[in-house]
């Protein structure tokens, strides 16, 4: 006969072997399936952050702690590109996954004109945000849009359901400077008021905020992330801090912690980096604190190279912000995910935030459009086995100027320049990565074959739907600039 202990553990032996048959799980088993399926993504943008100003990326005089722990737990990517070395066109080929110049995207958006007030990135582009939606995510954007400001552009509507922030290009920082120049504009009958002045928006509803722009973005993610613990499901927050872009605006107690920066706009610059970093700090904080920190991706990156004229450094780089120089559009960057992306590795090799669209799309399982296109690829596999993702494939960049544009081709360890109206350069940037020593003469076919993959790219380009400057629309006009009639031809 068998004794009651062992009947109660043959009958509960019995339970599971048909909960397995039938599908049934328990709850932290349907928990780990959900969550090994489908990750947070935490994307953490920060705007004009230059190359070398986060510890991790080899500052020595701005500390940035909190990152600096995410990095070296995580992989760093020396190599990482943006699709466009200023603002606005970088942030649509993020949420886009194509260049922006093959849908008009070029410029940024011109800020308070006839032209900002009805334009935005073409809604036939399906942003990441809605792709991840439409597969279960809840999804934020906090800070800066810049990827346009009427109704049908508004970050609700591209696939986000909460917005935090600000729709321009940027904003000035402390509350009590900005509402008291807000509000004489008011006064003066001024109905074309400067962007940087204008109350921020929550969910297209104005909001009156009396924190420090950076503070108060901070504080919004990690209301967000709460708020999306609640809801059970995973998120995608889309954290675009406006720092430390211009205006160079820091709080007192942050640029005491760099007393030993002599320069003012560094020292100020210097504080508005740490603001950034606190923040982060505060939401990995959370993370941790309602049990997410472990199924959370953290991507961190910058939306382009630094203004070195204004606080940034962009060592070793050569080239400032809107150049296709190193320093335009290479940009610091690290992955954080535990147990999933490897940590203290740096991975050398050549990616684009374009590849963030079908990435993320496979770590959650989404799907799609098959009708979308994309100018990235899911680089996943080849970050986990180490493989370069663009073997024998180029990265580009093209920034128009007055009469002529400039371009930047990175294939492997080389990189072609055209910059300033002046000839073309081959550079081995692996060994040179500060773009000094040209190999041109040296190495002539590779030259030729990078700029006719750079040519062939630029058949794929639209004319600009909007210009910034708009004065540059007759520049463009006149010189037939979309004709590239010199840009791709080698000087002798």
């Amino acid at each position: 006969m068998i004794n009651k202990s062992i009947h109660n553990s043959l009958m509960f032996s019995l339970l599971l072997i048909l909960a397995s048959c039938t599908g049934i799980k328990s709850q932290s088993i349907k928990t780990n399936t959900t969550s090994n399926s489908k990750p947070n993504i935490l994307f953490v943008l920060c705007d004009d952050l230059g190359y070398a100003d986060v510890g991790f990326n080899g500052s020595k005089d701005i500390i940035t702690p909190e990152m600096d722990k995410l990095a070296s737990n995580g992989t760093v990517f020396t190599s990482a590109y943006v699709a466009h070395p200023f603002c606005g066109p970088s942030r649509a080929g993020i949420m886009t996954g194509r260049y922006p110049h093959a849908y008009g995207s070029q410029f940024n958006i011109p800020a308070n004109s006839d032209v900002s007030a009805v334009s935005g990135i073409p809604l036939n582009e399906t942003f990441i945000s809605k792709v991840l939606q439409s597969s279960g995510y809840y999804t934020g954007a906090i800070g800066k849009w810049h990827l346009g400001e009427s109704e049908e552009f508004h970050p609700n509507k591209r696939g986000f359901d909460d917005f935090y922030g600000f729709l321009g290009g940027g904003h000035e920082y402390f509350p009590s400077i900005y509402k008291a120049k807000y509000n004489q504009q008011v006064a003066a009958g001024n109905n074309n008021i400067w962007d940087y002045l204008k109350p921020l928006d929550h969910n297209g509803v104005e909001v009156h905020e009396t924190e420090y722009i950076t503070d108060a973005l901070s504080r919004e993610a990690v209301r967000f992330v709460k708020d999306a613990s609640n809801n059970e499901k995973p998120f995608f927050l889309y954290l675009a801090y406006n720092a430390p872009h211009t205006p160079l605006q820091a709080k007192e107690e942050d640029m005491k912690v760099f007393d030993g920066i002599k320069d003012k706009d560094r020292r100020t610059y210097a504080g508005m980096v740490y603001a950034v970093d606190r923040g982060v700090g505060q939401i990995v904080k959370t993370l941790k604190e309602i049990n997410q920190f472990e199924n959370t991706l953290i991507v961190f990156l910058s939306d382009n190279g630094g203004r070195t004229d204004k606080g940034a450094n962009n060592t070793p780089l050569r080239g400032v912000k809107g150049d296709t120089y190193e320093g335009g559009f290479r940009v610091p960057m690290f992955f954080h995910w535990p147990n999933k992306v490897a940590a203290g590795v740096h991975f050398d090799y050549p990616v684009s935030a374009l590849d963030f669209y079908p990435t993320f799309a496979s770590l959650a399982n989404a799907e799609i459009s098959k009708e979308k296109e994309l100018d990235g690829k899911n680089i996943w596999n080849d970050l986990s086995n180490k493989k370069a993702p663009y073997s024998r494939e180029p990265i580009f960049a093209m920034r128009h100027r007055s009469g002529f544009s400039d371009v930047g081709v990175r294939q492997d360890e080389w990189k072609a320049t055209k910059a300033y109206n002046g000839s073309w350069k081959l550079y081995n940037v692996d060994n040179d990565i500060s773009e000094e020593k040209d190999l041109s003469s040296k190495y002539p076919k590779l030259l030729q074959d990078m700029i006719l993959k750079a040519e062939a790219w630029s058949k794929t380009h639209t004319e600009p739907r909007w210009f910034d400057p708009q004065s540059l629309k007759k520049v463009w006009q006149e010189e037939d600039m979309g004709e590239f009639k010199n840009t791709f031809k080698i000087s002798n």
